[in-house]
């Protein structure tokens, strides 16, 4: 791996804690604790109070470190672009949730306007800007390549809304979302490297960032993330995945977000059908937190599943 990535972990890695260790007292300073919902697991009611909005340290370190690199570097450029776009919207979320005490955040038509005007400016970015064509690699296809042609954008506005949203739902129990991310963000940084892309650096950025972010953000966590940060991570990811040509890879290296999803829609289509639960709690992973499951082995079994998720996926190219 290129000196160039091994700086840009360093840096973010080192900016995090930095942060961290400033932001995070300055938070519970101003109260700016979670909200926890009365219906969730009884063992989250000990959270509330916990500081939240720590996307914005993950936010911070991967804008700082990111901008060693981005001189002349479109694809940086782009990638921030939709972090911090993603992020905006999490942190109107959470501003509402926190200060102005409303506990559902903005109302689902506002986050869908926001979020789709984000995906749209991406995609407009993603052909005009980086001059990208419309074709996406296929795994285990030995390199082949399918043209969507008409179909790509509106195959990527799906992509990245579905992609972002279900980062978000996984971000639920101590370091889960950031600790699968992670194991993402080393992937697209080994691919990055590998096909000689210019994501490398914000790639590795973001690894970094992430690693720091897991010292705070483990069981029990001194910080959570909110929506500032898995909806920018969610940015990150399907960002990534598109530049790189590889948005299908999503189902196989984010395999834990597309069943974190999929728990969702089952449950609540279930439920309008036969007003019946299929899961204790869903997304599942509050199901396993149900089912007796500690959190710290939800947590490290999702990891496992994802590293060994990301490997399928390097063969898969």
């Amino acid at each position: 791996m290129s000196h160039e990535s091994i700086y840009a972990v360093l840096i973010a890695f080192l900016l995090n804690i930095a942060i961290s260790s400033l932001m995070i007292p300055y938070l519970e300073k101003l109260n700016l604790g979670q909200y926890v919902r009365d219906d969730g697991p009884d063992t989250h009611l000990k959270k509330a109070g916990t500081p939240t909005m720590g996307g914005i340290i993950i936010l911070l370190s991967i804008l700082i470190t990111s901008l060693f690199f981005a001189v002349n570097n479109k694809e940086i450029h782009v990638v921030l672009f939709t972090i911090f776009g993603f992020g905006l919207i999490g942190f109107m979320d959470d501003y509402i949730k926190v200060i102005k005490k409303r506990s559902l955040g903005l109302k689902p038509m506002q986050k869908l306007i926001g979020q789709l005007f984000v995906a749209i400016v991406f995609g407009l970015l993603v052909k005009n800007y980086l001059k990208l064509d419309t074709n996406i690699l296929l795994p285990f296809s030995g390199g082949k390549e399918l043209d969507l042609g008409i179909l790509y954008f509106p195959f990527l506005i799906f992509g990245v809304l579905g992609t972002v949203n279900a980062v978000n739902l996984t971000d639920g129990l101590d370091g889960l979302a950031a600790g699968v991310t992670v194991i993402v963000a080393t992937f697209f940084t080994v691919v990055s490297w590998g096909v000689q892309s210019n994501l490398l650096p914000v790639s590795a950025a973001a690894m970094g960032s992430l690693l720091g972010f897991l010292l705070f953000n483990t069981y029990p966590a001194k910080v959570f993330m909110g929506d500032t940060g898995s909806l920018a991570l969610g940015g990150f990811v399907v960002s990534a995945a598109f530049i790189l040509k590889m948005p299908l890879f999503i189902l196989i290296v984010g395999f834990i977000y597309v069943v974190e999803n999929i728990s969702v829609i089952i449950q609540v289509g279930y439920y309008k059908l036969t007003k019946k639960r299929i899961f204790k709690m869903a997304p599942i992973h509050h199901h396993f937190e149900l089912s007796g499951w500690p959190e710290t082995k939800i947590v490290t079994v999702f990891c496992i599943i994802t590293a060994m998720m990301c490997l399928i996926g390097l063969i898969a190219m």
